[in-house]
């Protein structure tokens, strides 16, 4: 696999180190998340909606609703019609044949066990405003984690950073919960500017091949990266998961990716060389948006490719108002409208 080009992984690494030392100072949950964090999202989990019907502005409504099954229901029997039930699940023949109303009774499908799939390698341990890339997949995954228990399903994950990755078995309880955020939460706290291991791109694929292997069918994958290293088998890994599974890809990206401020000069540093980087020339400043662009680009075109919604997840926005805006706000039970 072609080596990340050496601009990119200078200027991630001196934004991380600065990032550090100002997090070490002020213990700023933008930097480092916690599980005290990750425990108050519970109540941002209440506006997201992993249901198939999407509302008109949601990213997921029109061709992705399908994508999204949702729980359904399984035809149980007929009964004779009892007060309270729902008028339109009346069948008709039947109440005409025995001359008294009768009902359809269904009952609900079996769970839909959630897979959260969360990137922890050295390359989130960047942003140039409000958090890391790390931090903001940890609050999309605990989001997630929170609506998926609060609908009776059980969640797993797997969490991932340069050198080995963390299966959570799936669990419903909010004990469970927080044991999985636990995990999110220690992965994260090992990032450094200085750490020492080399950013290893490869390791997406065998998340995604993990993934792959624990989601048979009939869960809701959640993938909360940069893809930084997404190539071929990455990308079949993850049409593989999503023949069977409804798979969600959160793209977690920083502003820089679009644009870089102009400055004098900037000093980067890998730990073995020093460069530094005229930003004040418009050539170094695009070539560097326009790599970072060119990734992007290629994740996004997944979403036509494959079929799975790939979704935008900007580090200098709130977290919990971009997925309610992306995947819509949770429609409110029939008593309460």
């Amino acid at each position: 696999m072609p080596r990340r080009p050496r601009a990119i992984e200078l200027v991630r690494r001196e934004s991380a180190r600065a990032a550090d030392r100002e997090g070490a100072k002020t213990r700023d949950e933008r930097v480092h998340t916690t599980l005290a964090r990750l425990v108050r999202l519970q109540h941002e989990a209440r506006g997201v909606s992993f249901l198939p019907r999407q509302p008109v502005h949601s990213l997921l409504a029109g061709r992705h609703a399908s994508k999204l099954r949702g729980r359904g229901f399984d035809f149980d029997e007929i009964r004779a019609y009892q007060q309270g039930d729902d008028v339109r699940l009346i069948d008709w023949k039947v109440t005409a044949r025995t001359r008294k109303p009768h009902t359809r009774v269904y009952s609900e499908e079996r769970e839909r066990p959630g897979l959260l799939v969360v990137d922890q390698r050295i390359n989130m341990f960047f942003g140039t405003r409000v958090r890391m890339k790390s931090v903001a997949a940890a609050e999309a995954a605990a989001i997630a984690a929170w609506r998926l228990v609060a609908n009776g399903d059980r969640v797993g994950a797997v969490i991932f950073d340069d050198t080995e990755l963390v299966e959570v078995r799936p669990g419903r309880s909010p004990v469970h919960v927080r044991r999985l955020l636990a995990e999110i939460v220690a992965k994260n706290g090992r990032l450094r500017a200085d750490l020492d291991v080399e950013a290893n791109a490869a390791m997406l694929e065998r998340a995604l091949e993990t993934a792959a292997r624990l989601a048979r069918h009939d869960h809701i994958v959640v993938v909360a990266s940069d893809f930084d290293g997404a190539n071929d088998e990455a990308q079949r890994s993850l049409a593989a998961t999503a023949r069977h599974n409804d798979v969600i890809g959160l793209l977690v990206h920083d502003p820089s990716a679009r644009s870089l401020t102009a400055t004098d000069s900037l000093r980067v540093t890998d730990g073995q060389l020093d460069v530094e980087l005229d930003l004040g020339r418009e050539q170094v400043r695009q070539r560097l948006v326009d790599q970072a662009g060119g990734r992007l680009a290629r994740v996004f075109a997944w979403e036509r490719e494959i079929g799975v919604p790939i979704l935008p997840l900007d580090t200098a926005a709130e977290v919990g108002a971009q997925i309610r805006s992306l995947l819509g706000e949770r429609p409110r039970p029939q008593h309460e409208l």
